[in-house]
């Protein structure tokens, strides 16, 4: 036999990470599945796609397939990591493994800027859609803003299942909407149905300046918000922590993340183009919106600005998720407040989802000073705390297959295929993301918050280093 036949193969029992101890396994393959698809799919395609058609044309396909290739690699070494040992605590566990408390020390809390300026986002964007209809007019921002927080938030508290219930229903609206939306689209094609006198098809395309109308820099330049359209992606790994038998739950389901992938933003976007001439777009409608109503198909509008709506708690729900397990493995070495790491009745971490909650209150002050300028200023920081944490999840893959070749250990079967040349090309991708960032406007602004960021955390490390307690990890085995 040779030596690779008689290596250990690494399993989830190999370690263990003590800020997992006392979650319920309440996620079922459903709930895993949703919160698969709904990361995948959110407002960035709904409304983000009209602006970039008309800045790049029917160009923002490739955009989004090649964009969507390097988000799925991100969550396909995420994956192997999950099967490898899977953990509430995610990429700050994995983090704390091969780069040490440090490592999960700024995963941590670069995840919770993603998510809890992520959040302002959300809240703000929600009370935008409801004032699209006149009942809430007369409410003012701040308090919508407040409300859509107030019960997103008791929802969260409850329980895990009440979570995963909430997402897989959120996430059944968004894919019922763009299965609804392509099956119009392609039947409109098939039968040559004329909209405002014009039948659609690639006519459209290569009639209107072709694939580049613009020339390949706006191409180029639409790159970053295009990644942002993908966030949210790397939560189903913090769900596998409360599935039962997540070895067999999560390949399905992060593998299904890249043909959803293909046909929702890929095809999405190349029926659009082949419904319309691309400049028929804007950045202040939804594209579907635009050829429903170019239809004139009554309420379109409407139905989408609820759909629209759908994503946006979507988020809010899984931010609040999310963060509230992230900080409580931190909290379990003592590089997050300690509150943070306690579980209410129902094993739901309700410290670190409270302390995200109060940085979105925040939020509600910023729609009540500058309402039009709550949602640009918060995610210039949420776009710093996901790069971070994409980049974070692709160097704990890099260092884990070292170290299963150092130590001769097999890895799992699921695999990032051509590693360690993926996490290589991944990470020049996501440094190639952040240099474009300088040539935007709202870009620019977001780096230059990158040394008050970086200020921050490394004043908060000697604030908690010597809290940090690594004995509940000793004795899990990390």
């Amino acid at each position: 036999m040779t030596e690779q036949t008689l290596a250990p193969e690494v399993t989830p029992e190999t370690t263990a990470d003590a800020g997992d101890a006392g979650y319920r396994k309440a996620l079922k393959p459903r709930h895993v599945t949703m919160i698969a698809i709904g990361g995948a799919i959110g407002t960035g395609l709904f409304l983000g796609a009209g602006g970039r058609l008309a800045q790049a044309g029917p160009a923002l396909a490739i955009v989004y397939a090649v964009c969507g290739l390097f988000a799925f690699f991100v969550v396909r070494a995420l994956g192997e990591l999950i099967l490898y040992r899977p953990s509430s605590g995610a990429f700050v566990s994995y983090a704390r493994e091969f780069m040490g408390e440090k490592g999960a020390y700024v995963a941590g809390w670069m995840h919770f800027l993603n998510w809890s300026t992520t959040g302002i986002a959300d809240i703000t964007a929600i009370a935008l859609y409801a004032h699209f209809w006149s009942f809430f007019t007369p409410i003012p921002q701040w308090v919508l803003a407040l409300i859509a927080l107030a019960v997103v938030l008791t929802l969260n508290l409850v329980s895990v299942k009440l979570f995963g219930e909430m997402e897989f229903w959120f996430a059944i609206v968004k894919v019922a909407a763009l299965v609804l939306f392509m099956v119009i689209g392609i039947v409109l094609l098939a039968t040559r149905t004329p909209i405002d006198g014009v039948a659609g098809g690639p006519q459209l395309i290569t009639g209107h300046g072709g694939i580049f109308p613009a020339g390949l820099l706006p191409m180029v330049m639409i790159v970053q918000g295009v990644v942002f359209a993908y966030a949210s992606i790397e939560l189903v790994g913090v769900a596998a922590g409360e599935t039962e038998h997540p070895e067999k739950i999560m390949p399905k389901a992060i593998n299904s993340i890249m043909w959803r992938i293909a046909v929702f933003y890929v095809g999405s976007v190349v029926l659009l183009a082949m419904l319309l001439p691309w400049s028929s777009y804007t950045k202040e409608q939804s594209p579907f919106v635009t050829v429903l109503s170019h239809l004139g198909v009554p309420a379109a509008d409407s139905v989408m600005n609820l759909v629209v709506l759908t994503a946006a708690l979507s988020s809010l729900n899984s931010g609040l998720y999310s963060t509230g397990r992230i900080l409580r493995s931190m909290a379990a070495a003592g590089s997050a407040p300690k509150f943070t790491g306690v579980l209410n009745r129902n094993q739901v971490p309700y410290g670190g989802i409270l302390l995200t909650a109060s940085v979105c209150v925040l939020g509600v002050g910023l729609n009540y000073l500058v309402p039009k300028e709550a949602f640009d200023i918060v995610l210039n920081f949420a776009a710093i705390g996901i790069l971070a944490t994409w980049a974070i999840i692709v160097l704990c893959h890099l260092l884990f297959v070292r170290k299963t070749e150092r130590d001769g250990l097999e890895r799992p079967s699921f695999r990032l295929p051509f590693s360690p040349y993926t996490e290589i090309v991944t990470l020049v991708f996501l440094a190639a993301v952040v240099v474009l960032m300088g040539f935007d406007e709202t870009g620019r602004i977001t780096l230059m918050a990158l040394p008050v960021i970086a200020l921050a955390l490394v004043a908060g490390w000697f604030a908690v280093r010597k809290r940090i307690d690594m004995k509940a990890f000793d004795k899990a085995g990390l």
